[in-house]
């Protein structure tokens, strides 16, 4: 019986999407095959404590490393390559590619047969630098598969391949649960708990930080009051853009009809999302394309939830929305950005049944493309 070996600086209780991804994956593997070496999420004790809890309740195995970040050092690479034989691993998934994956060629000495290297949004920006470039081109020839979120994600790494390991790409996106977000799941005791029956809500479940465009959102407010006085911007999540975002609202006089929820816990997510009519998140890249969005998960949990989209069009968040049948898609770093994104929000709020019609179509195709067990089913046939 093969067992996988599980590297990842990215995993729970450290909060992320990319957590978040890793872990869905993983439960959904054989746990008697499943070993998985992380780093510690926060060192103190309260930290510590915490990751033990969490790693208590897993059905397979978690060994922790002391530090809160692996670096591919010969410390690290040696416990990994000790783990893989203390366990009898013969493949290994590299959480994200870059940088655990430069310790693919010391696994394969020790024995792993098959290397799987996942990339999300930061490795394409990896592959725009020179040096980090290279290293990501080791990766590639040093493993089996190296796998993308979509064609956005795709294009820009197999660049820094070379044309044999862009040969081997796959395509292996974050799912979504279909059975927790779904429309029905408590947006109704949400909107009356924050005092929102009635009006029309246009919700952003994401952390808090420049490159989601929740600035754009609220700039794109005073265009959507206009038109639908009781309106309402449901911000979902914390995070360090939290404060700005707060003052700006003020500025612009939206205060009054922007809401801020902090983070919420993950089960609640989906009553949040069916909170709203409309979801937007008109993400943009920054940063001359270091930072930029791998998918943007979230627009597929809110079409599961029933619900019409807008997205920006920063990295492969396109690739998240069927533009014209699940929602549309805006310039997120366009300076008309705020207009786009109030016009397009506007139409969905004014037409019940195009965000009904637009809200199936997107349940549909989750079900059909984006459910975690068929994804899963894809990793293990790499693996």
């Amino acid at each position: 019986m093969y067992k996988t070996l599980i590297v990842t600086n990215d995993f729970p209780p450290r909060p992320g999407g990319i957590q978040t991804f890793l872990h869905n994956m993983a439960v959904r593997l054989d746990p008697a095959r499943i070993v998985v070496y992380a780093s510690t999420w926060k060192r103190g004790a309260e930290g510590v404590a915490a990751t033990a809890a969490f790693d208590a309740e897993q059905p397979f195995t978690v060994v922790r490393d002391p530090t809160t970040m692996l670096l591919p050092t010969p410390q690290v690479t040696r416990r990994a390559a000790g783990l893989l034989k203390e366990h009898g691993c013969a493949s290994v998934w590299f959480g994200a590619a870059a940088p655990l994956g430069l310790m693919a060629p010391a696994l394969r000495r020790a024995g792993a047969e098959r290397l799987v290297a996942t990339t999300h949004g930061h490795e394409a920006g990896w592959a725009q630098l020179p040096a980090a470039r290279s290293l990501l081109r080791r990766i590639g020839d040093a493993t089996d598969t190296v796998t993308y979120l979509g064609e956005y994600t795709r294009s820009r790494i197999a660049a820094a391949l070379t044309p044999e390991a862009a040969a081997r790409m796959a395509h292996l996106p974050p799912g979504v649960d279909e059975k927790a977000f779904h429309p029905g799941s408590g947006g109704d005791v949400v909107r009356e708990r924050l005092g929102l029956s009635g009006r029309p809500v246009v919700v952003c479940v994401s952390r808090l930080v420049a490159r989601k465009g929740q600035d754009t959102l609220v700039r794109a407010m005073p265009r959507i009051l206009a038109d639908q006085p009781d309106a309402v911007l449901l911000l979902v999540g914390g995070g360090p853009y939290e404060q700005r975002l707060r003052a700006l609202a003020r500025d612009t006089g939206v205060a009054d009809a922007v809401r801020f929820t902090g983070a919420v816990p993950w089960a609640e997510l989906p009553a949040h999302f069916g909170a709203g009519d409309v979801f937007a998140m008109p993400c943009r890249t920054r940063r001359g394309g270091l930072d930029v969005e791998g998918l943007g998960i979230v627009y597929l949990e809110a079409s599961a939830t029933g619900l019409p989209v807008v997205a920006g069009d920063s990295g492969g968040a396109p690739d998240a929305v069927l533009d014209g049948e699940t929602g549309y898609v805006v310039r997120g770093a366009a300076p008309e950005a705020p207009a786009e994104t109030a016009d397009r929000v506007l139409a969905l709020l004014a037409d019940p049944a195009l965000r009904r019609r637009m809200g199936e179509r997107g349940r549909a195709w989750v079900e059909a493309q984006w459910r975690w067990d068929l994804l899963a089913d894809r990793l293990k046939r790499l693996l």
